[in-house]
């Protein structure tokens, strides 16, 4: 079938990310590449008019994102060096567009968090020295003082409306799934646990009361996240939403009079409000799909949120609380592209091998022939605790459009179902969870519409890992793979990490030393003469998440048993990335490679 898609169009179409309110409501940042590459921009919520601030000065990807001073006359942002994560720190300020590096430390991670209500610090997330914990520095980029030292990942860092405490989350137990919510003095004193659901849940802090005497939080210890507002003096807390849901806690209004949440179910994200004081629900009037980043702007009146859905490309939506009536700030674009030729999502279940239900998304192309059967593909999302979602998903789309059906599982470890649906995979990588996809596999053979004999498998970082365990632990289900910035050895993983990536691998996986027996059973590269499957490996070159060494001694060990590089597999190594992009030249080469393998091998 020919493809309606012209690939390099649609990795041109412009795409926008992190759209971040000013603290006046009145204007939001985004970066957006409708230049032909990642720019700053801002945009007039009244007037609608939109400016570009940066001219080559941030990132060509995005990995971290950026925060508006108190003033709203400077945005300070992360930026790396082709990929590899080892953000600095850059002010830029929005009138005069003059930009100023404020941090200049190549070996470590620097996320901005908030600036504090007097302008006077800005948080930071950084593993500066060791594990990624809170510091704070002044808006020039002078005094950089540690706030915390745990040995746990620290997140959040939100600061008091007084400016006196900072909220945030961290563990210090020993189970290194659970995590706390704490509160300290702005110097980094007094620190104290103030809400811990049980030992073993992850509570979240996610914003300040207007008035300081509460904070919005989410607990996962019933079973699902369940949004809470906290009073931090005392501990008590009053639960929002209703069992069964699920439901993220995001930020109060700035009159305190709602808390925008956001549920998830069966793979649609929805922001819901609920009234602080009665607890009583508001739903959001919006389409069938995704939306996320909900945001309270001008004065109170507008929800700002990114909103998409399977068929339609995201857009930047002003949803007026007054009558329920929405606009786009930023609107998808197109291009040529008709879009009535993207698939419609339908979101199934199917039985795994112990009769577990596993949910998933599957696209089926158009225009299928009686009796015809088409090659299919099994797609892996990263993670582990991560999830498919029935948003506009332009691998997927460009795929279905070349005549393959796609099914996108969300094995046993994925978010969206449950705690303990998430934490199944937990010491079990490459085990049940690997079992999910092979049956994604097996399901796709029993439709009548594919063809059981062209069936591949295609992921990028835990999809890639996930693809390489595939390709060589149930080599008789595939023809094809094609594995990005995935993971073969985890132990070679583990000892090159940094320090907040090590604890998620023995969050996830256990100790190396103890568990190392399960680590080589769930590492490809022991495994590598089972394959039988044509494999395609891409890997970024500057990847800090997943080395390219992960990638280099899996094609190594394929030479080393005579497979024939061309023939037998494929190996591409990407300079000037790093685990993944959101770069137009970089996405076109990706799609592109990744459609011309499928189409020679299935």
């Amino acid at each position: 079938m020919p493809s309606r898609i012209p690939l390099e169009e649609l990795a041109r179409l412009p795409s926008f990310f992190a759209p971040t309110p000013s603290w006046a409501g009145d204007r939001v940042a985004f970066y957006w590449d409708r230049t032909g590459r990642l720019e700053l921009f801002t945009a007039d919520l009244n007037t609608g008019a939109v400016t570009q601030i940066s001219h080559g000065e941030v990132p060509r990807a995005v990995r971290a994102g950026f925060v508006w001073d108190r003033t709203d006359r400077q945005i300070v942002f992360a930026k790396d060096r082709d990929g590899d994560e080892q953000h600095d720190l850059f002010a830029i300020d929005v009138a005069s567009r003059a930009v100023t590096r404020l941090t200049d430390n190549p070996h470590c991670q620097e996320v901005p968090v908030q600036f504090s209500p007097d302008n006077q610090w800005l948080t930071v997330q950084t593993n500066r020295v060791g594990q990624m914990n809170l510091w704070k520095t002044r808006p020039d980029g002078s005094e950089y003082t540690q706030l915390t030292a745990y040995t746990s990942p620290v997140g959040g860092g939100f600061w008091s409306p007084d400016g006196q405490w900072l909220a945030y989350g961290t563990n210090e137990t020993s189970v290194l799934k659970n995590t706390d919510v704490y509160v300290m003095r702005a110097d980094g004193s007094a620190q104290r646990k103030v809400y811990s659901a049980a030992v073993g849940s992850q509570d979240w802090v996610a914003d300040w009361s207007p008035d300081g005497l509460s904070l919005a939080i989410t607990s996962d210890v019933g079973g699902l996240h369940r949004p809470g507002i906290l009073d931090w003096q005392s501990g008590a807390v009053r639960w929002l939403g209703e069992d069964g849901a699920d439901e993220t806690a995001v930020r109060f209004s700035a009159d305190g009079r709602w808390l925008a949440c956001i549920r998830n179910h069966e793979a649609q994200i929805r922001p819901v409000l609920y009234d602080v004081q009665t607890g009583a629900r508001r739903d959001l009037k919006l389409p069938a799909g995704i939306a996320v980043g909900s945001h309270f702007v001008l004065g109170n009146r507008a929800l700002l949120t990114m909103f998409m859905s399977d068929t339609t490309r995201p857009s930047l939506v002003l949803y007026d609380l007054a009558d329920d009536s929405f606009r786009a700030v930023v609107a998808a674009e197109y291009g040529t592209i008709d879009p009535s030729v993207f698939v419609e999502a339908a979101h199934i279940w199917y039985p795994s091998f112990d009769g577990t239900q596993i949910p998933a998304i599957l696209y089926r192309p158009r225009d299928l022939a009686s009796g015809e059967r088409r090659p299919a593909i099994v797609c892996v999302h990263g993670g582990p605790t991560a999830q498919w979602l029935r948003g506009f998903d332009v691998y997927a789309q460009f795929l279905v459009d070349a005549g393959y059906v796609v099914i996108e599982p969300n094995p046993r470890g994925s978010t969206g179902y449950g705690t303990k649906f998430r934490d199944m995979a937990i010491k079990d990588w490459g085990g049940a969870d690997l079992e999910d996809v092979a049956h994604a596999a097996m399901h796709l053979k029993s439709l009548p519409y594919v063809d059981p004999a062209r069936i591949g498998v295609f992921g990028g970082s835990y999809g890639g890992y996930m693809t390489f365990m595939a390709v060589t632990k149930k080599p008789e289900l595939w023809r094809a793979g094609a594995a990005w910035v995935g993971i073969t050895d985890l132990h070679r993983l583990y000892a090159g990490s940094m320090e907040h990536f090590k604890y998620y691998l023995r969050q996830q996986m256990g100790d190396p030393d103890k568990d190392a027996d399960l680590w080589r059973d769930r590492s490809a590269i022991n495994f590598v003469e089972n394959m039988r499957a044509r494999l395609l490996i891409v890997h970024g070159v500057n990847d800090p998440r997943c080395p390219i060494e992960q990638a280099r001694v899996f094609r190594d060990r394929l030479l080393e048993l005579d497979r024939t590089e061309g023939k037998d597999f494929e190996y591409v190594e990407l300079a000037e990335e790093g685990h993944g992009s959101s770069d137009i030249q970089q996405k076109i080469r990706a799609y592109q490679l990744l459609v011309d393998f499928m189409q020679r091998n299935l």
